[in-house]
């Protein structure tokens, strides 16, 4: 995923082309180091440009920052929500399998509530979106959850509101599933979407550690993990819980 150091100059490069390349290293760079730890003259030298061009296209560092993090944030919510619809609009004999998308994925299960029958294929359908909307940048990610942002910066809040869009569609995601299957408890609903979240953040982990699996790959090794881990659920059987209930909580 590394973005190879340019050596091309600025002149004759287009001002556009130039953006583009200093988003993709700085988003690089934030996403694999944190805030804190990001360096700009690292961005600099990747871009095969100086620290001081990179203030004139984009000013300090916070805005750097706030100028990555933006179309990653937007494009995360916007895909988990659109895979809520997709799941919701789903005929009821949909295969789990055959859908998988992201980390809004949470989120986007909110939505899906509202239609049990196809409520069982968002989760993957929010997976893939996830995975399909981070390739080319899986770093990315974790841009919405830096913890080492100036608290009092326009990219500390904008994270935040990425954050508590994300977290609302979970909860409501997780809460319409277990609904669906007759659970009302609301300590269950809490406690599984912290488990969605908590999954979601640990697949797109293991998924930036190993650059070879694409997103459909992905997205087929998470349909036989549920697969499995709904066989293994107590209760499965009688009818307790439904089957895509553990990796149904998109």
């Amino acid at each position: 995923m590394a973005t190879p150091p340019s050596r091309a100059g600025t002149k004759g490069v287009p001002r556009a082309r130039r953006e583009e390349q200093i988003l993709a290293a700085a988003t690089e760079e934030f996403g694999s180091r944190g805030y804190a730890a990001a360096s700009l003259p690292a961005v600099a030298a990747r871009v095969g440009v100086t620290k001081t061009l990179l203030h004139q296209y984009f000013g300090a560092k916070q805005d750097l920052y706030l100028a990555c993090l933006t179309p990653v944030g937007d494009r995360l919510v916007a895909v988990i929500r659109a895979a809520v619809a997709e799941g919701a609009a789903a005929p009821s004999a949909a295969a789990p399998s055959a859908a998988a998308p992201s980390a809004a994925g949470p989120s986007a299960a909110a939505s899906s509530a509202a239609a049990p029958p196809a409520a069982a294929g968002t989760p993957l359908l929010v997976l893939r979106a996830i995975f399909t909307a981070l390739e080319g940048r899986r770093e990315a990610w974790f841009l919405v959850y830096e913890t080492s942002l100036p608290p009092d910066s326009e990219a500390a809040r904008r994270a935040a509101e990425y954050r508590v869009a994300v977290n609302r569609l979970a909860a409501e995601g997780t809460a319409g599933l277990l609904a669906a299957a007759g659970h009302e408890d609301p300590l269950d609903a809490d406690a599984l979407n912290h488990v969605w979240q908590g999954l979601v953040a640990t697949l797109v982990r293991w998924w930036i550690k190993h650059p070879d699996q694409s997103p459909d790959a992905m997205a087929r090794r998470c349909a036989r993990l549920f697969a499995v881990a709904a066989a293994l659920a107590p209760g499965a059987a009688q009818g307790d819980v439904p089957g895509n209930l553990p990796g149904g909580a998109g």
